[in-house]
């Protein structure tokens, strides 16, 4: 009866513990490793195609437009003009003298109207402070006595700025009025604007040139030509044979 109990073999079907490896489909896990596929969507570089912008570079027609630069063409234009003297009016003795108002040294306005019933000199020059303006105004200045006892205004008249006339009156101690006229509006209604020639060249400039007024605003003198040295007794004498 004893030998009944060899039933013990039989647990030998236990053994499905291999079966587990069945579970191993932890390595299948990596077809999730589409990551990689991600790198497909780096389509950004495909963006560079959009780097048109260079070809923008295309439209920088503006150095183009330089050809528009005609303007100089059109200095030679005019350039043919400094040829041929500007034609001014002519003033004659028995002509009313032009009226005008113009800026002083000290940037008052004086106008000619302002010394009617005194006899007047406007006398145009070419520069404030050059030699033979200098030497011009110096003589006037020293003869400041003489002229106002003869009731005589002297007014000099340039192209220089009111500046310009201030440092001159200041530099050379003037004692009459000096006039600025940078526009040469009255000095082309004097006609004191024409050709001039010096040292061989020919140009255009402010002619020396003065007019004797008389107290009752008439032309009765005009002086073409000036000796900077003598104008000043030039002037007097005129006057004192009127």
């Amino acid at each position: 009866m004893s030998k009944i109990t060899k039933k013990a073999p039989a647990k030998k079907v236990t053994k499905k513990a291999p079966a587990k490896k069945v579970t191993k489909k932890a390595p299948a896990k990596k077809v999730t490793k589409k990551a990689p596929a991600k790198k497909v969507t780096k389509k950004a570089p495909a963006k560079k195609v959009t780097k048109k912008v260079p070809a923008k570079k295309v439209t920088k027609k503006a150095p183009a437009k330089t050809a528009t630069k005609k303007a100089p063409a059109k200095k030679v234009a005019t350039m043919k003009t400094p040829s041929e003297p500007t034609r001014s009016v002519t003033l004659n003795p028995g002509d009313m003298a032009p009226e005008f108002t113009l800026q002083d040294q000290n940037g008052k306005h004086v106008s000619l109207q302002d010394f009617r019933g005194q006899n007047v000199v406007v006398y145009f020059y070419p520069k404030a402070m050059t030699p033979g303006c200098t030497v011009q105004a110096c003589q006037i200045r020293n003869s400041e006595a003489l002229l106002r006892d003869a009731q005589i205004v002297v007014l000099g008249i340039s192209a220089d700025p009111v500046k310009s006339l201030k440092k001159f009156e200041e530099k050379e101690k003037l004692n009459f009025t000096l006039l600025a006229d940078p526009e040469k509006s009255v000095i082309k209604a004097y006609g004191a604007w024409g050709l001039k020639k010096f040292m061989g060249r020919e140009f255009e400039g402010i002619l020396r040139q003065s007019f004797l007024i008389n107290k009752e605003g008439k032309i009765v003198h005009v002086m073409h030509k000036v000796d900077t040295k003598t104008h000043h007794t030039d002037v007097l004498d005129f006057f004192k044979n009127l």
